[in-house]
C-alpha cells in the first residue's frame, strides 16, 4: 500500500522530470533560433547572450528548480548514508548555482566583465558539485535494497558524467570542439538526472 510519504516522493519525483523537460526542450529550440552559434565552439552558456537570453535563463532557472525537488525526494526517499544525504546537500548547492547562472550571463568575448566571471564561477561549482553528487550516490544505493539494484545504472551514467568533464577539461581552448564536448556533457548530466527521477517514481509506486 502506498503511503503519503511514497506520494509525495513521487509528486516530486515527477515534477523534477517535468522541469527537467522544459530545460532540454528550451536547449533544443535555442539551437533553432540561434543557428550563428555554432556548436563546435560555442557553449550552451552562450545562449543566455542576445535576443533569445531569457529563455536560455528559464531553462537554467527549471533545471535548477528540478535538482531542487529531486533532493526534496532523495531526502525522503533516497538512501540515508552519509555519504548520499551529501551528495543530496551537492545537488542543492548546484540548484543555487543553477538559478546564479540564470541571473549573470556569461560573456561571449574579450575582456571579461563582473557578470561573466560570475557565470564562470557558478558553471564550475554546478559542474563539480553534480559530479560528486552522482559519484557519492552511486556509492550509497549499494546500502540499501531498494536502490541496490539501480547502482549499476547510476555507477555507469557517474562514471560518464567524469569522462565528459575531463573531455569538457581538456577542450576548453580555443580551435579545439569544446562546445561539443560541452554538450556531451550537458547530456549525460540529464540521462542522470533523469534516471535519478524515473527510480524515485517507481520506488514510490512500488
Amino acid at each position: 500500500m502506498q503511503t503519503v510519504n511514497d506520494r509525495i516522493t513521487f509528486t516530486f519525483g515527477t515534477i523534477a522530470m517535468t522541469f527537467f523537460g522544459y530545460s532540454v526542450l528550451a536547449l533544443l529550440l535555442m539551437h533553432l533560433l540561434r543557428p550563428d552559434y555554432s556548436p563546435v565552439n560555442h557553449m550552451i552558456s552562450d545562449y543566455g547572450v542576445g535576443q533569445y537570453g531569457w529563455i536560455m535563463s528559464t531553462a537554467f532557472v527549471a533545471m535548477g528548480i528540478g535538482l531542487l525537488t529531486l533532493v526534496i525526494g532523495l531526502f525522503r526517499g533516497g538512501p540515508r548514508s552519509t555519504p548520499a544525504r551529501i551528495g543530496t546537500i551537492l545537488l542543492a548547492i548546484a540548484s543555487i548555482g543553477l538559478v546564479i547562472s540564470a541571473i549573470f550571463p556569461t560573456d561571449l568575448l574579450p575582456p571579461s566583465t563582473r557578470t561573466g566571471r560570475i557565470h564562470t564561477m557558478s558553471f564550475l561549482v554546478n559542474v563539480i558539485s553534480i559530479m560528486l553528487a552522482a559519484i557519492l550516490l552511486s556509492v550509497s544505493f549499494g546500502s540499501q535494497p531498494r536502490w541496490r539494484p539501480f547502482q549499476r545504472t547510476a555507477a555507469v551514467l557517474a562514471s560518464l558524467i567524469v569522462i565528459a568533464f575531463i573531455l569538457q577539461f581538456l577542450t576548453l581552448h580555443r580551435g579545439m570542439p569544446y562546445g561539443l564536448t560541452n554538450r556531451f556533457f550537458v547530456i549525460v548530466l540529464f540521462a542522470w538526472m533523469f534516471a535519478i527521477s524515473i527510480r524515485l517514481r517507481l520506488l514510490a509506486r512500488a
